[in-house]
């Protein structure tokens, strides 16, 4: 009579754990909105398995009324705070904070955001002040990024990345609210830009109001 010999199983696999908990554990520690391929991979689930239970989290902690959200942003799934208690939370992580971002800053994110991709001089005729000292900053904060040059000029282009979308809460560009019903002057401010670029010297000694100071 033959012995057969049991293979243990690895207890690195994920196969055998019950779906919808390693799907909290796991998106309790992402640093990033997690896609649903990463995530079926890492479980060794078929994609739809995982993508049908995630939204019956998302649907369950909102039928619960949780203090946190399920929210798919950016390419993939990550938890985020519950509008109803950001405040909470606000008073908690930016009470005395100083690192937030200055309204230059918000000024010219919002130019890369709807004008991308987009040479830093085109960013700084929209703005009428010389923004490099600015961009800097954000491309520091991971919330733009360089996206080829010009063909006319070889000027290095910039977009917004993903972790600004993650940071916005936006799925995609396509979400950004309309520009018209706040920019009343929006065709006349294209216009000025269209017709010519004006450049910027760093080494130009600043005149008032001609260069945003570093964020």
């Amino acid at each position: 009579m033959s012995e057969t010999t049991e293979v243990p199983a690895d207890p690195r696999s994920a196969a055998g754990l019950d779906l919808k908990p390693a799907l909290e554990a796991m998106l309790m520690v992402v640093d990033e909105p997690a896609t649903e391929e990463h995530l079926a991979k890492i479980l060794e689930r078929p994609r739809r398995l995982i993508a049908d239970a995630l939204r019956e989290l998302a649907d369950e902690y909102t039928a619960q009324g949780r203090g946190f959200e399920l929210r798919f942003v950016a390419g993939g799934w990550r938890f985020y705070t519950r509008a109803a208690y950001a405040p909470a939370v606000e008073r908690l992580v930016l009470e005395g904070q100083t690192a937030r971002l200055t309204q230059a800053a918000l000024e010219t994110l919002a130019v890369v955001a709807y004008r991308q991709p987009v040479s830093r001089s085109r960013v700084s005729a929209v703005r009428g002040v010389n923004c490099d000292g600015v961009m800097r900053t954000l491309l520091q904060r991971g919330l733009v990024e360089e996206a080829g040059a010009e063909p006319e000029t070889g000027a290095i282009l910039y977009r917004t990345t993903n972790y600004f979308l993650e940071r916005m809460g936006l799925r995609g560009l396509d979400e950004l609210p309309e520009l018209a019903p706040f920019l009343p002057e929006a065709e006349a401010i294209e216009a000025e830009t269209q017709e010519g670029v004006p450049s910027f010297d760093p080494d130009a000694p600043d005149v008032p109001g001609g260069q945003d100071a570093d964020d």
